[in-house]
């Protein structure tokens, strides 16, 4: 089948652009645009889904208001006849521009959510380190992601209220990944996997006025690093080339009563001899278990969930009992600081069973 994609000269395979290499089911493409004030009023996620392999793409929108209320619109179509289309029921994502500009939308729907922002890319995007895994013989994992910084401007409504975007204080950090992806959809796995003992994982994507950085970090439950990667980054016109990251350290602070952080500190050594020693308190944040990682109310990426599908709902993140239900997988909006620079971003970070470093002795 011919896709519009398929007018370019791109090809990277002997066929056409309707399907990937692989036929594993766990093959995805995503994207998430995070967009966020710097005062910790709101913060919005939209993102998109594509599983060549399950016939599926899936979306949503996750916002939450000055940390008391998270509204949730998801929904899910069957993917072809139209693959090359970005665009699930009145959600949509556009590339005005590679890497300058590009849109996301959600058009009026009965879920009290709707937004129309334009992104503009102020940095070069920056390429991860290939994730691969095997398990018990078997490829798991093996994906590339890139993350870009920048600025949005438009507006967000909800529930009759509109929040206008202003580009000096919106902030916007992105991500792009494609491949088999591990532990954030529906699997294809019929054998059960033996639970770890313990894990640690963290993300970020940080900017300043005349820098930006990002970094990922996985650890086994003693320490033992084993994805570590990461870039600095200059804004464009700057001239400076980016700056690979040799190694990654962190100090957390969590909340008492559960795995939610609160503070820290993260220090980036980068290989040319530079390091950058950044703290960070939280501002706002978004839940992401509702927009189907890991699964809520009966929605998980890559569900058939039948030729068309939306469903939207509220939360009450002022409830503990509803915090502790859907805060496992969040990002944190973050006021930063490096020395005497105040920069914004995104920090994400998971820590399930055992992870003494920070108290944490099961599960």
């Amino acid at each position: 089948m011919l896709t519009k994609y398929d007018e370019f000269l791109c090809h990277q395979i002997e066929t056409t652009f309707d399907h990937v290499v692989t036929s594993a089911r766990e093959w995805t493409e995503r994207i998430i645009v995070h967009i966020h004030d710097t005062t910790g009023r709101f913060y919005l996620c939209h993102g998109f889904g594509v599983y060549p392999n399950r016939n599926v793409i899936d979306t949503f929108a996750l916002l939450t208001v000055d940390q008391k209320v998270q509204y949730n619109v998801r929904a899910s179509r069957e993917l072809r006849p139209q693959p090359d289309e970005v665009k699930v029921g009145p959600f949509s994502y556009e590339i005005i521009e590679p890497w300058k500009k590009l849109r996301c939308r959600l058009e009026d729907n009965p879920y009290g959510l709707s937004y129309d922002v334009e992104v503009e890319g102020t940095m070069p995007g920056s390429e991860e380190d290939a994730q691969f895994h095997r398990l018990k013989g078997r490829m798991v994992e093996n994906m590339r992601r890139y993350n870009q910084v920048g600025r949005g401007s438009g507006w967000v409504r909800f529930d009759g209220d509109t929040i206008v975007l202003d580009k000096k204080t919106c902030c916007v950090e992105r991500d792009h990944s494609w491949g088999v992806r591990w532990g954030a959809s529906v699997s294809e796995h019929e054998e059960p996997t033996d639970v770890p003992i313990g894990h640690f994982h963290s993300w970020g994507v940080i900017q300043f006025e005349k820098w930006g950085a990002c970094y990922i970090r996985r650890e086994l439950w003693d320490g033992t690093p084993y994805v570590s990667s990461g870039a600095i980054f200059y804004p464009y016109g700057s001239g400076k080339d980016e700056v690979r990251i040799a190694s990654i350290d962190h100090d957390f602070k969590f909340r008492p009563d559960m795995r939610k952080l609160t503070s820290g500190r993260i220090t980036l050594s980068a290989r040319d001899g530079s390091k950058k020693e950044i703290s960070f308190k939280p501002m706002t944040y978004v839940c992401l278990r509702p927009a189907g990682y890991f699964g809520y109310r009966d929605f998980v990426h890559g569900q058939w969930k039948g030729p068309q599908w939306i469903d939207g709902f509220k939360l009450d993140l002022t409830d503990p009992q509803i915090l502790r239900e859907v805060s496992f997988f969040d990002e944190e909006a973050c006021e930063l600081r490096c020395g005497d620079e105040i920069g914004y971003g995104i920090i994400e970070q998971v820590i399930s069973g055992k992870y003494p470093k920070y108290g944490f002795e099961g599960y």
